[in-house]
């Protein structure tokens, strides 16, 4: 029983999302402080208000907070962007780099001259019509 849950948790597939998960959790602070440090600063001075949370829709007696929904939004966007441009672009340029070009695999078979059936590359007579071939 203990060992099936050992191969379990030591299988590849269990260790690689761990892994991720982590370093997910790592860089999600780091993208949080490009958010809000960096790009939430720049938004302010040209709009002027860091974020939209001050935009509210009053319906009855209630208060619909859009603006936490544009913040959610944006935010979203942003870190969308960035792990597109900062990880996926670059890994897929990695990978362009590393994979190798297949090789040329020569033909298999050749055409009969005579009766043009597809004959083995190294047959010297074809098996359809017995016509020597070249």
């Amino acid at each position: 029983m203990l060992k099936g849950f050992r191969d379990f948790i030591l299988r590849g597939n269990v260790m690689d999302l761990a892994v991720a998960v982590i370093l997910g959790a790592a860089f999600n602070a780091i993208v949080g402080s490009l958010v809000s440090d960096v790009l939430n600063p720049l938004i302010a001075a040209t709009i002027g208000k860091p974020d939209f949370s001050g935009v509210v829709l009053h319906v009855g007696g209630g208060a619909i907070k859009v603006g936490n929904f544009f913040n959610a939004v944006v935010s979203f966007l942003i870190v969308a962007g960035v792990v597109y441009f900062a990880i996926v672009l670059p890994m897929n340029a990695v990978m362009a780099r590393l994979k190798k070009p297949a090789p040329d695999v020569p033909p298999a078979t050749k055409t009969c001259s005579e009766c043009l059936s597809e004959i083995p590359v190294a047959a010297k007579r074809c098996a359809h019509c017995t016509q020597l071939v070249a």
